[in-house]
C-alpha cells in the first residue's frame, strides 16, 4: 500500500472512531439548515455535503433542511418553528442580510445555536463560515479588466438584491472597476441566482446594446451561464464578449474547460460541514473535535483554534485548466 494511501485511510479511521465515540455517549443533536433556496446547483451542493457530515451519517445530528423559497418572510417563520419545536441548532443560509436578524436574536435568546453559512447575518454575534465577498468580486472583476486590457462596457449581472452575497461581491467588482476609468457599467440588474432569469435578461441588454457590450460580470456560475447561452443565441463567444464568475459548480467548471467562463471556486462541501462542525462544538462543548475533512484540507488558510471564533474565512480557488477535472470531481459529488 502506498504512503498516500495509508495516510488516507488512517485519516479516515481518526474521522470515524472520533465520530462514533461523539454519539456513543447518546447525546443527540436536532439541527435544522434553513437555506434561502434550492433551485441552484451551488446550494444543492451545499445541502449534499452537509448530509454526508459524518456526525449526520452516524446518526447523531438529526438533520431537516429547510426550502425558504428566495423568501426572506418564509425563512423567518422557519426560523420560528424551529425554536417552538425545540432545535439545538440552526444552520442559517439568508436571502436577505437584514431581514432575519430579529428572528436570530430571538432564537439564540432561546438557547439555540445559530451559526450563519455561505451568506452572513447582519450582527456580529453570529458566527459565519463562508468566504470572503469582498475579495470574490474583487477577483472576477479583476478577470474582467484583465480580459478587456482595461478598457470596454461591461454589464453586471447581481444576485438577489440585500443578500450579503450581492452586496459584498458587488462593494468588491466596484472597487476594482473604479481604478479602470475606460471600463464603464453600462448596466446592472438582479437575476436572483437564477439562470432563466440572466439568459432573458442578457438577451435583453444585447438587444439594447447591439455590438455594445464587452464584458458580462456575473455575481455567481448560474446567471453566468445563463448569460454565455444568450451569447450563443447572438452568435458571440467568450473571445467576443468574456464572462467572469463565482461558484465553482459543476456546469460552469465544464464550461470553464471549454473557455467559456472564467470562475473561482467558494467550496459548499467547507461551508456546510464547516458550519455543522462550528454548531456541534458549542453545543458538545470544548472536548469537541471537528470532524469534516475540509480542515485538513485548508489547514493553511482557517485554523480551528479551540472551535469558537466568530469568523471562519475560506479561500477562493481559481479554475483553471490543471485543477479542472480535480475541483469537477470534488464538486459533482463523483469525489
Amino acid at each position: 500500500m502506498k504512503l498516500g494511501t495509508t495516510l488516507a485511510a488512517a485519516a479516515a479511521l481518526s474521522l470515524l472512531a472520533s465520530s462514533i465515540a461523539l454519539a456513543a455517549d447518546g447525546k443527540t443533536y436536532k439541527v435544522g439548515a434553513a437555506v434561502y433556496g434550492l433551485k441552484g446547483q451551488f446550494m444543492q451542493n451545499w445541502v449534499r455535503e452537509l448530509k454526508e457530515h459524518p456526525a449526520v451519517k452516524d446518526g447523531t445530528v438529526q438533520l431537516t433542511v429547510f426550502d425558504g423559497n428566495y423568501d426572506a418572510l418564509t425563512q423567518n417563520n422557519q426560523i420560528e418553528n424551529m425554536v417552538t419545536q425545540r432545535y439545538d441548532a440552526i444552520l442559517f443560509v439568508p436571502i436577505d442580510t437584514k431581514a432575519g436578524v430579529g428572528t436570530v436574536k430571538a432564537a439564540m435568546s432561546n438557547d439555540v445555536v445559530v451559526i450563519a453559512s455561505n451568506t452572513k447575518v447582519a450582527d456580529a454575534s453570529v458566527p459565519y463560515v463562508g468566504n470572503d465577498d469582498v475579495e470574490g468580486g474583487r477577483l472576477q472583476a479583476q478577470a474582467m479588466v484583465d480580459k478587456l486590457n482595461g478598457k470596454g462596457n461591461v454589464v453586471i449581472i447581481q444576485g438577489p438584491i440585500g443578500q450579503s452575497a450581492q452586496i459584498d461581491r458587488e462593494k468588491g467588482e466596484l472597487e476594482v472597476l473604479g481604478k479602470h476609468p475606460d471600463i464603464k457599467i453600462i448596466e446592472k440588474k438582479t437575476a436572483n441566482w437564477d439562470r432563466a432569469q440572466a439568459l432573458a435578461l442578457t438577451e435583453d441588454w444585447l438587444n439594447a446594446h447591439p455590438k455594445g457590450i464587452n464584458g458580462v460580470i456575473a455575481q455567481n456560475d448560474d446567471m453566468a451561464l445563463g448569460a454565455v447561452q444568450a451569447l450563443k443565441s447572438h452568435g458571440l463567444t467568450s473571445k467576443d464578449v468574456p464572462v467572469t464568475s463565482i461558484d465553482g459548480m459543476p456546469d460552469a467548471i465544464q464550461a470553464a474547460k471549454r473557455d467559456e467562463v472564467t470562475t473561482f471556486l467558494q467550496d459548499a462541501q467547507a461551508q456546510s460541514q464547516g458550519a455543522l462542525d462550528v454548531a456541534l462544538r458549542q453545543l458538545a462543548g470544548k472536548d469537541y473535535t471537528p470532524k469534516s475533512v475540509i480542515w485538513e484540507r485548508y489547514a493553511k488558510d482557517v485554523t480551528w483554534g479551540d472551535g469558537t471564533a466568530k469568523n471562519y474565512i475560506l479561500p477562493w480557488v481559481p479554475v483553471t485548466n490543471a485543477n479542472a477535472d480535480a475541483l469537477y470531481q470534488q464538486v459533482s459529488g463523483s469525489k
